[in-house]
């Protein structure tokens, strides 16, 4: 059984905790504390000191069998690289399919899922995607969730977006009351993540099934909140409510220019408005097309998202807003793991995985990335790559 003293980081666990050693056995954290002695002749010990050792981050919406085609078949984006994944620090992924459900499948998502999970970090999958009805691996959202180990929610399902299937309310409803059931009796999230497309209906199917239903809003995470001002300010009262919001993180400088709120802003503006930093995420919408359209609906502009864009909207939060590190980090550490269940995931502490992320703390660069107890990046280099790399 492999074993690692990490000794004299500074740790954010994600809340600052300072100075201290971390003990990893059999890819778990066993022990945090001060000044751990050698626990024995077949444990590996590194001095950590000028490092920073955070969570491994949580990126709970990348496409990692590829997505796009809005532009026809030669802007279908690649599928994930596990390098990605390490530069940017990520050791828990959770795999989603997009605008296109015909050639990228439930079944190929799980296959790579597990793929990535062979050669090192830790996945899930959200089941369905664009489209209502939902399109699943056992014939239904429930079975998905109850029988299928990985499943555990349903997304992303578009919504005020020309390209969503423009699902009705009865329609809509249903679909989270099966996810709802589906999580209670499996012991999942059973979340639907809801893409949110820039029409001015913004969360008006949300906030019509909270107000007509007993579903509560936590059932939510609507993600692209910060892709306009007027859905951004949507969700602010929507969290301030109580629900969930997701920023994303990949974006260009058109995106900016054309009013999208960048993620250091969106987290800094939300804090300002009294929304609780519990309610936020950051996910990076890795190797989904990042499409611009006309006015009529005409694809004029394609790029593609990164995983490693997760720890830079975390960086500049720190840097350019000011916000507090161990706040900017849970948006990918401890608020992930809670909102989607991931009851190991997201703290340095006795019995989570250990999952740590180690940063220098002038530039807040990855300088180190442990997944499951094992080294993926040792001094800034990456010692694991996937099977084709």
């Amino acid at each position: 059984m492999h074993m690692l003293l990490l000794k004299n980081v500074d740790l954010y666990a994600p809340s600052h905790t300072g100075r201290t050693d971390i003990l990893v056995a059999g890819g778990r954290i066993v022990h945090v504390g001060d000044q751990l002695a050698r626990p024995g002749e077949y444990c590996e010990v590194v001095d950590a000191a000028g490092l920073i050792a955070t969570p491994g981050f949580i990126d709970g919406h990348v496409h990692i069998t590829g997505g796009g085609g809005e532009g026809g078949f030669a802007t279908r984006t690649p599928e994930l690289l596990l390098s990605d994944a390490i530069r940017g620090g990520v050791t828990t992924i959770v795999g989603c399919l997009g605008t296109d459900g015909i050639t990228r499948h439930p079944a190929g998502l799980l296959a790579k899922a597990r793929g990535l999970d062979e050669e090192g970090i830790t996945t899930y999958t959200w089941t369905g995607h664009y489209a209502v009805p939902v399109q699943t691996l056992t014939g239904s959202i429930e079975r998905d969730l109850i029988l299928i180990d990985k499943v555990i929610g349903v997304g992303e399902v578009a919504i005020s977006d020309h390209r969503s299937t423009q699902p009705t309310f009865e329609e809509f409803v249903r679909l989270v009351a099966e996810a709802r059931r589906g999580g209670i009796l499996s012991g999942k999230a059973g979340v639907v993540n809801m893409h949110l497309g820039d029409s001015k209906r913004g969360l008006d199917l949300l906030r019509r099934a909270v107000a007509e239903t007993e579903i509560p809003r936590t059932q939510f995470l609507p993600t692209h909140i910060n892709r306009n001002p007027w859905l951004f300010e949507e969700g602010i009262a929507w969290a301030k409510d109580g629900g969930y919001v997701d920023f994303t993180t990949s974006t260009v400088p058109a995106f900016i220019e054309e009013g999208e709120v960048p993620c250091h802003e969106a987290l800094r503006r939300m804090l300002d408005a009294g929304v609780a930093a519990t309610q936020i995420t950051f996910t990076s919408d890795a190797q989904g097309s990042l499409p611009a359209f006309d006015a009529d609906g005409v694809l004029v502009r394609l790029d593609i998202g990164r995983v490693t864009s997760l720890l830079g909207a975390v960086r500049e939060s720190v840097v350019r807003e000011k916000v507090d590190l161990s706040v900017a980090l849970q948006t990918i550490t401890s608020n992930p793991a809670r909102i989607l269940k991931l009851r190991t995931k997201g703290q340095v502490a006795p019995g989570f995985d250990a999952d740590i992320t180690l940063l220098d703390p002038a530039s807040l660069e990855v300088r180190g990335v442990v997944a499951k107890g094992r080294w993926l990046m040792r001094d800034g280099e990456a010692v694991v790559k996937g099977t084709f790399e």
